[in-house]
């Protein structure tokens, strides 16, 4: 499978879209309304095959819900039963079931095997209306969905999931095996002594995020200049995000092409946000590793995962005394029993690259930081 996105170029006739994402966050409100009120009355969980027989009753009366396809509505049944089941599955882990949405940002529908048609070049039929988009790939393999999606800035992109033949492996072998330790000060500390510096969007445009969320805030609701303000801090966010999203795929790229094995800690990402929390959210590490993973399955590299409660820091990279205690200030210790100097994140990153190796079935990489043929 593979996803690929493209924008819809502005036109008049997309107000169709927008009125059609609207009409199926309508849909989907009154699905989550039919399911609390099913429960409350019998006690027992709405099935999708009912809630797609009575949605499809109510829609042959409402000429507003039939702006949204008869696909599109099994999606929007289908993806809310989903919601329910996860949460029947894993409630007491802190899962919460789906709940109301504001109409105006909802932002999707989906198409599955009908409803649209590309006609060549950059012009696709959803509907009836004819689209063009900024076609920057040429679209490869079998269509399985066609999803349209708005931003909060009211731009539209369409997303395509196609089903592609196996791509070649990029061979690029360089039998090196490397460990990472996350940091808040450093983003990244390699086992080779590399330091990667995190850029921190966010807390550069901190200061003019600010300052447009304090200008939307100045501004009567309602009016056309607190559209404007809201899409001003909007455009903000954005920029932020798209300055670390390209960030990360440049670096994952550097990383995957250097090594051969990646071996990460895995993190608690929630106990993490709530310790330091927006610093935790400009930092990403969750975002990055699901990048560094797709941009690794996609050469042929490995990335392996040592588990959290392994005692990283605290070990001696060189002779594997743990000690019993390390204070989180401490940055730099000394081992009791073989003498050396260690690093808290070097240290780690080191151990983070023995414990990988053994798990990926490559030896011990303890006593040599070499090069190991993978």
């Amino acid at each position: 499978m593979k996803t690929l996105k493209f924008k819809l170029y502005q036109h008049k006739r997309n107000r169709y879209l927008k009125r059609t994402i609207n009409a199926a966050g309508v849909i989907y409100n009154h699905c989550i309304a039919l399911h609390k009120r099913y429960y409350r009355m019998w006690g027992v969980h709405l099935s999708c095959a009912k809630l797609q027989t009575h949605i499809a009753r109510l829609r042959r009366r409402n000429y507003f819900w039939q702006l949204v396809g008869s696909q599109a509505v099994q999606d929007i049944c289908q993806r809310i039963d989903k919601s329910y089941q996860l949460f029947f599955k894993h409630h007491k882990k802190g899962v919460r079931p789906p709940g109301f949405k504001k109409v105006k940002k909802y932002k999707s529908f989906t198409l599955k095997q009908a409803g649209y048609k590309f006609l060549g070049g950059n012009r696709v039929k959803i509907g009836s209306q004819v689209y063009r988009f900024c076609q920057s790939r040429e679209i490869e393999g079998k269509i399985k969905t066609l999803t349209i999606k708005r931003t909060p800035l009211g731009e539209l992109f369409m997303v395509v999931v196609v089903d592609t033949v196996v791509e070649p492996e990029i061979e690029s072998v360089t039998s090196k095996i490397a460990g990472f330790d996350f940091g808040l000060k450093t983003f990244l500390v390699c086992s080779d002594g590399t330091k990667i510096e995190s850029p921190q969007f966010f807390k550069k445009s901190l200061n003019a995020i600010k300052k447009a969320s304090r200008y939307d805030s100045k501004k009567l609701k309602g009016s056309a200049n607190r559209e404007r303000a809201r899409k001003n801090l909007v455009r903000k966010h954005e920029k932020v995000t798209n300055q670390r999203r390209d960030w990360f795929w440049k670096l994952a790229h550097y990383l995957t092409d250097k090594f051969d094995v990646l071996c990460f800690e895995t993190l608690n990402l929630k106990g993490m946000h709530r310790l330091w929390g927006r610093k935790i959210s400009d930092l990403a590490f969750g975002e990055f590793l699901q990048i560094l993973e797709w941009v690794a399955k996609h050469k042929g590299k490995l990335v392996v995962y040592v588990d959290r409660w392994y005692p990283s820091s605290k070990t001696c990279s060189s002779c594997g005394h743990v000690l019993e205690s390390l204070a989180l200030n401490v940055r730099q210790w000394r081992c009791p029993s073989c003498g050396s100097v260690n690093s808290r994140d070097e240290n780690a990153a080191k151990n983070i690259q023995a414990v990988g190796a053994s798990t990926a079935g490559l030896g011990d990489v303890r006593q040599s930081q070499t090069a190991i043929a993978v």
